[in-house]
């Protein structure tokens, strides 16, 4: 008798393109494993990542505005969300390995720093090399989950998650090249959404040239730029979107860059948060018994494990450590 997953293995060999990437025919895991009854290699990966503490954490984590007030502001969760929901979409509609997809764009952002990309530059002086949260969403994967354990996710997923910035390689199958659009499509778009509801923009302050393009409404933007991946990727070799609306994108994130992520008023408030992670390193690499023992565990040097331990903290929880290790205990109670 065959078991579910081996109808669903079956379901993909007849249904699915010739150019996705079949869960019976995965470069497999680190460490072999017997096959699940009722779960594709895919599946199994998805779900082992939605049971991760780095992914419960993501719904504290900073997307764009750090502390905003107000209950419908992006966290990292979120986003995450946007994006599997998109890199779903786009998989379907190209007959690719939905679960694949939705796997890689679950996991493509645990590795992420609190405060957003503040944090990754907060940690860079003292690992000698950048911090890419790329590399440390691979890291939590391979090593920092499951006590040390590592979530022993397959070949693609992994290559999936690490390359998934376009500052990366190309990754490896055509799963992953769609993730790393819906990444970009999806945090440009709801940047917008927030900035506008922040009144960091308003409407007529919108580039008129790209939103021409794209579309004058949220919903009709992300329309046009799936809708558009999905036509010029058909029967194609890669994952694309046609010249103009890649370039309408371009322009939005330039757009995005000099008005939202880089302006001056924000300036204080950035300072302030990488100060705050700059010191807890530095007390944590002075005191390396503070850290919890999770972290000794972890393989690489001090400052690598510092890293671990900081990085995936929540806003709010090293907001709350850097209280407990910098200010007089008095000021706390006061504060309660």
């Amino acid at each position: 008798m065959t078991t579910p997953r081996e109808r669903t293995e079956e379901i993909e060999r007849q249904v699915l393109s010739e150019r996705a990437q079949l869960a019976s025919a995965t470069k497999g895991r680190e460490r072999d494993e017997p096959h699940d009854d009722l779960r594709t290699v895919y599946q199994r990966d998805r779900d082992r990542i939605v049971h991760a503490k780095a992914f419960r954490r993501l719904k504290h984590k900073t997307q764009v505005f750090l502390s905003p007030q107000g209950d419908h502001y992006r966290v990292r969760l979120t986003h995450t969300l946007d994006v599997s929901q998109i890199a779903r979409t786009a998989a379907r509609a190209l007959r690719l390995n939905e679960d694949l997809a939705e796997a890689i764009a679950l996991g493509h952002d645990l590795g992420h720093t609190p405060f957003g990309h503040l944090g990754e530059q907060a940690l860079t002086p003292f690992l000698g090399r950048p911090f890419r949260h790329s590399e440390q969403s691979l890291r939590v994967v391979d090593h920092l989950e499951n006590d040390g354990e590592g979530l022993n996710l397959t070949w693609e997923v992994r290559d999936g998650i690490v390359n998934h910035p376009w500052s990366m390689p190309p990754p490896s199958t055509l799963e992953a090249q769609i993730v790393r659009f819906a990444d970009r499509i999806a945090y440009l778009n709801h940047d917008v959404d927030d900035a506008l509801r922040a009144g960091v923009l308003t409407e007529a302050e919108l580039p008129a040239g790209p939103m021409k393009v794209l579309g004058g409404s949220h919903s009709a933007r992300i329309n046009t730029l799936v809708s558009d991946l999905v036509s010029a990727s058909e029967y194609q070799p890669e994952v694309r979107l046609t010249k103009q609306v890649f370039a309408a994108l371009d322009g939005l994130r330039d757009f995005m860059f000099e008005q939202v992520y880089l302006r001056e008023d924000t300036e204080g408030e950035h300072a302030r948060a990488t100060r705050l992670i700059r010191e807890l390193f530095q007390h944590f690499l002075d005191h390396p018994e503070d850290l919890p023992e999770e972290y000794h565990r972890a393989p690489g040097d001090l400052p690598v494990r510092v890293a671990d331990y900081i990085s995936g903290m929540t806003d709010r929880y090293a907001i709350r450590t850097y209280e407990q290790l910098f200010l007089p205990h008095g000021w706390l109670h006061d504060q309660g």
